[in-house]
């Protein structure tokens, strides 16, 4: 029987992790302490059938990953100002309004600045390219210039090189879960901080998926164009997350690690490796998921048993 598969993601100086059934923030805060906050998963992606149907699937995943990592970051910046007078981290920083504002606007401004953006670039020039096939072309190389650029750009902010060390951190504990590892800094520290379902990596796998979608659309009118890349942005994300699914589960196939390589090196640029007592909070996040989840299953009577690598 397969391992439950678990995520995450690096938050301001802290992991969040999530699992099949709950997921948990684990932040340091100013006087060194980790604060851990947990959670049920409660949405459909992770209690409706339906919702488990592939390509849907992925949309849903990526959708309550997205509200998800929102509240992580809310969490973990409370934690920072804590300090300042904060007294319950657990409790937003933001109203609900304001949140779904701020995860709007964000969408907004990443379908503007790398699907709208590139069709807009294309469109100036695209009188020049007689190919339609070219002219998609075109506008992947130019889609992918902008996200590398991006994440090469804010790589060289301070913050972010810190989020871009517990990424790392979080990729080694996943890892180390995956391998059986026990989840302690000493060990942790062997795993890789690549890790084949990263979100970095799937950010590759849909400018690619995108390239042939868009391409069996031929060259539509720019206001048309424009549509297409907003509307079938859950289409592409559904494919995307199934093509990472299956390569993570077949990784051990050359052809597979082949075909990952690209974006996997890509992972360079938005990890770090991370030092121990960062690695510590990525399992303190690892291991509030594990008992959670156990906790849960004990008050419904289940003979299900935690993860072995939670009690290490």
């Amino acid at each position: 029987m397969s391992k439950p598969l678990y995520g995450g993601q690096a938050v301001l100086e802290g992991v969040m992790i999530r699992g099949p059934q709950g997921m948990a923030v684990a932040v340091r805060d100013a006087q060194g302490k980790i604060v851990v906050h947990h959670e049920p998963l409660t949405g459909s992606a992770s209690t409706r059938r339906w919702a488990k149907l592939p390509i849907l699937r992925g949309a849903l995943v990526l959708w309550e990953t997205l509200i998800l990592g929102l509240r992580a970051l809310m969490f973990s910046a409370n934690v920072a100002m804590a300090e300042d007078g904060v007294e319950d981290a657990s409790q937003p920083a933001m109203p609900g309004g304001m949140m779904w504002g701020s995860m709007i606007f964000a969408l907004g401004a990443a379908l503007a600045l790398f699907f709208v953006t590139p069709v807009l670039i294309v469109g100036a020039v695209d009188r020049f390219i007689g190919s339609p096939v070219v002219s998609n072309v075109v506008e992947k190389i130019i889609r992918l210039a902008l996200i590398l650029g991006y994440m090469i750009g804010i790589g060289f902010l301070p913050d972010i090189r810190r989020v871009f060390a517990y990424h790392g951190a979080e990729h080694k504990v996943v890892n180390a879960y995956e391998h059986g590892t026990p989840l302690v800094p000493r060990a942790v520290q062997q795993e890789s901080t690549v890790h084949p379902r990263c979100g970095t990596t799937f950010l590759i796998v849909v400018v690619v998926v995108s390239f042939v979608v868009f391409a069996a659309l031929g060259r539509p009118a720019l206001e048309l164009r424009i549509l297409s890349r907003i509307i079938l942005v859950p289409v592409i994300a559904g494919i995307a997350y199934e093509l990472i699914r299956f390569a993570a589960a077949h990784y051990g196939h050359p052809l597979v690690r082949l075909l990952l390589a690209p974006g996997l090196a890509v992972q360079a640029l938005t990890t770090r490796e991370p030092d121990d007592t960062q690695v510590e909070v990525a399992i303190a996040a690892m291991r509030a998921v594990f008992a959670d989840e156990a906790a849960r299953r004990a008050a419904l009577g289940s003979a299900a048993t935690v993860p072995a690598e939670a009690a290490r």
